[in-house]
């Protein structure tokens, strides 16, 4: 016969009765070891074991700081490194550990002190806060078995509540609350150094960004129902995304909204292409139809994105994945009942954001009027965020390494987004020469500002064209802001990397037709030079097949697919030419690496510039078209490639990585990547000279052009044009201002021959700033 229980009593679930243990034990006024001794007690008491000690991190060791079971004099005396024993190894690896027989595992030390040689069993669990590891907690038992999964759960439910008990302990009573050296918050000042992203100086206190918990319930028992809560979820989801595309805040953000969503209405557009996306969220369906909840449908699309998006080197490419990881944290949180209206996530006055990364739509969660500055454990130079933040004026610190782990919520913080540093808890000192330099940089926005709408032109007579890098609507603004010449390099290829399919005919003409009206704003025929597609190798779309190359920057790319297939390079070129109909028209092919590939992608656009005619078009009015320098091989044809093409654009990103055989990513070898080594120099010099000759105009762009050192070293070598990022603009041209260049060059050429043996110019450089009164 068999026995039907009857329901559960939770008066007897004993997880329930450990949880109310432990928070009548944290609601208690008692001091932390009394507290401590006691938490050890019911630990034992309720899980039934023989034995529950706690092991705290004291630098690289672990404390035994309290046990019940253990003999009490090896407290605080029992000392463990990180690397010895079973506990240490639960701390190192942040796992817990269940053993039926300790003993056996080939970690396990055995300590006489404690008296522990009569137990058997053996679960430990790390002591988890924040990111950081304080600890471990161990029960032990004289029988030998594997604690059950509602056993591991408990311990690990009272790990969490443990961590808090001690850290808040000793926040709240200071050095009295101390464990006898045992330290668990981080008190002295670090300084982290990582990325800076978008520029600005920010003076708050810290503020953690918790991504929503992943779900814990992964197989659903009503299949009807969870397709109910999905869909509703994600009707919730658009509405908010909805709000943000339209440019709908509440609160202090509102006024801020309204300027931010000009500048960047093409990113939360592609953002609301991602939130209806069929594709999308026909996969998020069929995750539920096979049985799982809608949470963990949310978490397995977004598992299968990001391991083919982390496939891909390109930095843009990369960047999509941190859209679609704010699109599923919303979507958790909207399956979780949280408000997702902008601006409605709360912050204190003078707020830095910390986290391990953020999408662009959950920074405009946040009340804007108190966020101060963003610090990242991960980020990119080129992710929507990065660009959301430069709108905004928020400085930005990304690639910040284990900075969760070093920094606690309410710490005070500096943002040094000018050179990538974050101060967490300053001295006094160290605040005061922060607001020194915070009221340098104002008054440099000022200089800046007043220098708008003055030309670049060197103290000896030299003129500088300073053009803008672009790529998406969000980057036009730039070019009034800081007072560009002009375009000198649009990626055409962002448009096709944002977006879920190949974009249409129409849709590339529009935008085409957005850059060269936006480069017509307060007068003049400011030039805008359209690279066509640079696809390819690490460049994968979303609707593309990869083709897996061990060399991919190296590979099968940019022009060379252009060439290959034909079609799509030539849609795109008719695309650029109704788009120019009439106007001054810059088209230039990248990556040429001999001169017979630009002769037959010229022959292309000739072909579609007659077939324009034919159907009645007309024709842009002034035509130039030009080539991307970025292989050494086309530096030394530079004669021929003058003889066909109307301008040379040198990609110096490219150019310089290829010349020193170093990826300028890779941080084994980026050291030897250096725009200032007097062979680069050299190279530059050489294609200055050869372009001049020949009478062909020539435009440096990438990292080196919107440097100020060099970028004057660019000037005095002859380059009159200089393509860069937004932020460039205002220190190049206050350096360019006070360069004679004349005077560079006379410093300069004699250290750029064959016998130069330096690994940099860089500190000569640097003197003779200092020595004129460069600003660099």
């Amino acid at each position: 016969m068999i026995k039907i229980p009857g329901p559960i009593s939770i008066k007897s679930d004993p997880g329930i009765i450990l949880l109310k243990r432990i928070r009548a034990l944290m609601a208690s006024e008692a001091g932390v070891q009394t507290r401590l001794d006691k938490f050890v007690k019911i630990i034992a008491a309720s899980m039934k074991v023989n034995v529950a000690s706690i092991y705290l991190r004291s630098g690289d060791d672990l404390e035994l700081c309290a046990t019940k079971g253990l003999k009490q004099s090896a407290v605080h005396a029992t000392r463990l490194n990180l690397n010895e024993g079973l506990v240490g190894s639960v701390a190192r690896r942040a796992k817990l550990l269940n053993l039926a027989e300790a003993s056996e595992h080939p970690d396990f030390v055995f300590k006489e002190e404690t008296g522990e040689q009569r137990f058997h069993s053996f679960l430990g669990v790390p002591l988890l806060r924040g990111g950081r590891n304080l600890g471990v907690l161990v029960v032990q038992g004289k029988r030998a078995r594997v604690y059950s999964e509602a056993e591991v759960e408990h311990l690990l439910t009272a790990a969490t509540l443990l961590a808090e008990i001690a850290v808040e302990d000793e926040r709240a009573g200071g050095a009295e609350a101390r464990l006898k050296g045992i330290r668990l918050t981080p008190t002295g000042t670090e300084t982290i150094v990582g990325q800076a992203y978008a520029a600005g100086l920010a003076q708050g206190r810290a503020v953690l960004h918790l991504p929503p918990v992943a779900a814990r319930k992964k197989l659903s028992t009503n299949t009807a129902e969870e397709q109910a809560r999905l869909s509703k979820a994600i009707r919730k989801m658009r509405r908010s995304v909805d709000a943000m595309v339209d440019g709908e805040m509440g609160g202090e953000t509102s006024g801020q909204r309204g300027e931010m969503s000009a500048a960047s209405q093409e990113i939360f557009e592609s953002y609301r292409m991602f939130a209806y996306d069929r594709q999308w969220l026909n996969r998020l369906h069929e995750a539920v139809h096979s049985g799982l909840t809608a949470e963990a449908a949310v978490e397995r699309v977004r598992n299968e994105h990001r391991a083919r998006m982390l496939k891909a080197r390109d930095p843009y490419l990369r960047a999509r994945l941190h859209d679609l990881e704010d699109l599923a944290n919303r979507m958790l949180r909207s399956l979780g009942g949280e408000n997702l209206e902008p601006g409605q996530r709360q912050l204190p006055d003078n707020a830095v954001i910390f986290a391990r990364n953020l999408g662009p739509a959950e920074i405009l969660d946040y009340d804007r009027g108190k966020l101060k500055g963003i610090v990242l454990e991960e980020g990119s130079s080129t992710a929507h965020a990065t660009i959301i933040c430069r709108t905004l004026g928020i400085p930005l610190v990304g690639m910040a390494e284990r900075v969760l782990d070093r920094v606690e919520a309410d710490d005070e913080v500096l943002v040094d987004g000018e050179i990538g540093e974050v101060a967490i808890r300053p001295t006094r000192e160290n605040i005061n020469e922060f607001m020194v330099r915070v009221g340098i940089r104002a008054q440099l926005n000022l200089a800046f500002e007043k220098q708008r709408h003055l030309r670049a032109v060197t103290k000896d007579g030299k003129p500088v064209s300073l053009l803008l890098n672009a790529g998406l609507l969000v980057d036009l603004p730039g070019l009034d802001a800081a007072g560009a010449d002009g375009i000198g390099l649009f990626r055409t290829e962002f448009q096709f990397m944002v977006s879920q399919r190949m974009p249409r005919l129409d849709e590339q003409i529009d935008l085409y037709k957005r850059a060269l009206a936006a480069a017509k704003t307060g007068g003049g025929d400011r030039p805008v030079t359209f690279r066509t597609l640079d696809l390819g190798g690490d460049k994968i779309l979303p609707y593309g097949d990869p083709v897996p190359e061990e060399n991919p920057a190296i590979g099968w790319r940019a022009i060379r697919i252009g060439l290959a297939r034909p079609g799509m390079l030539r849609y795109q070129l008719r695309a650029l030419i109704q788009a120019g109909a009439g106007q001054h028209l810059r088209i230039m092919f990248p990556m040429v690496a001999v001169v017979s590939e630009f002769q037959t992608a010229r022959a292309l656009l000739d072909k579609e510039l007659t077939r324009h005619k034919k159907l009645g078009g007309t024709p842009p009015d002034k035509l130039e078209v030009g080539v991307m320098l970025e292989t050494p091989a086309l530096a030394w044809q530079i004669d021929a490639i003058c003889k066909y093409a109307d301008f040379v654009s040198v990609g110096a990103n490219d150019l310089m990585q290829f010349f020193f055989a170093a990826d300028r990513d890779n941080p084994r070898v980026a050291n030897l990547y250096d725009g200032l080594h007097p062979a680069a120099l050299s190279l530059l010099s050489h294609i200055a000279d050869r372009c001049k000759a020949n009478k062909t105009e020539v435009t440096v762009c990438g990292e080196l052009a919107g440097k100020p050192l060099e970028a004057i070293c660019l000037t005095a070598l002859g380059f009159q044009n200089l393509s860069m990022p937004v932020t460039g603009i205002g220190p190049v041209k206050s350096a360019i201002l006070a360069l004679d260049a004349g005077k560079l060059a006379a410093v300069l050429k004699p250290k750029i021959t064959a016998a130069s043996d330096a690994d940099s110019l860089r500190q000569v450089v640097r003197a003779f700033c200092e020595e004129e009164g460069v600003p660099v």
